[in-house]
């Protein structure tokens, strides 16, 4: 799912292009794709986008009228930006929107359609759509200690959670969680004050360097490859890769679709989880360290 990073870079991507200019009409192609029915969606043709902003992970266009129009990606929604009138793609295109000088067009490359647009009249109305997750950047340590400690979670659980915390996800919590040298299955009441301001920091620091550098990375261009999993990651994605910090190898719980990577030597004194499936598989044989993925791994290579 596009995270904090992502939308920030979609939105600088779409201020120059559509910023000021003219909705001429929104071809929607998938009925699934509209939740709203009221204002109706011919509406907002014919206004102008006068802003672009990011709610949570959503990405809202501000049209003339006191209209929004909201539009989630969900987990495998993208944007893509095609010539004047371009066609909506037949095997995973949304919907477009058409403005004089391009379309915009939605895909999802997913079976299931999840992805969501929401045509709402006034902020009040706009702010039902917000979980209302704290913005991290730019918070005070105080505000992001009192939302970690409300409830008791898993330091991971807490991070993705929207009505805790705005635009982190599977990907950037592991990268945040990485960086702060916690472990994911911490509980939030149990962290002390230090611990919580290094998280803190890490959240604003991960989140800010991330959009910079995609932002920097696209340039002018429309962004064409927006992907939880991307090469300068430290630990999501990177089962089994060394970590760059200490040279272990990174682990993995995989639960439905969502995965969590981390580095055992980093994060949790060397402590290696139950991978739900794969422990199971194993029974005792599972490492329960790093000394036993060692011995694990020699006796592996043994045959």
């Amino acid at each position: 799912m596009p995270e904090l990073p992502d939308i920030e870079l979609y939105l600088h991507a779409l201020r120059p292009r559509i910023g000021g200019r003219r909705l001429q009409r929104v071809r929607v192609r998938s009925p699934f794709l509209l939740r709203s029915h009221d204002p109706r969606l011919g509406e907002a043709e014919g206004r102008s986008v006068l802003e672009h902003r990011r709610l949570g992970k959503r990405i809202v266009f501000v049209l003339e009228g006191d209209l929004f129009l909201v539009l989630h990606l969900m987990i495998a929604g993208r944007l893509d930006w095609q010539r004047p009138g371009a066609s909506v793609p037949k095997k995973h295109g949304l919907a477009a929107f058409d403005f004089a000088n391009g379309t915009l067009l939605l895909r999802e490359a997913s079976l299931r359609k999840r992805a969501g647009l929401w045509l709402v009249r006034g902020e009040a109305e706009l702010s039902r759509h917000d979980p209302g997750g704290l913005e991290l950047l730019g918070s005070r340590a105080t505000e992001f200690s009192e939302r970690l400690r409300a409830n008791s979670h898993t330091l991971k659980r807490a991070l993705s959670d929207p009505t805790l915390f705005s635009g982190i996800g599977n990907a950037f919590s592991d990268e945040i969680l990485h960086r702060a040298q916690l472990s994911p299955f911490a509980l939030t009441g149990r962290i002390g004050d230090e611990e919580c301001a290094r998280l803190h920091r890490a959240c604003v620091d991960v989140l800010s360097e991330w959009a910079e550098r995609l932002i920097a990375d696209c340039g002018e261009a429309f962004p064409k490859k927006v992907t939880a999993f991307r090469p300068e990651m430290n630990v999501h994605g990177k089962y089994g890769q060394p970590c760059p910090r200490c040279e272990h190898p990174v682990q993995r719980i995989v639960h439905a679709s969502n995965e969590t990577n981390y580095c055992p030597g980093c994060q949790t004194d060397g402590k290696i989880y139950a991978d739900r499936s794969l422990s199971r598989l194993l029974g005792k044989d599972w490492p329960r360290n790093l000394d036993g993925l060692d011995e694990f791994e020699a006796r592996y290579r043994k045959g």
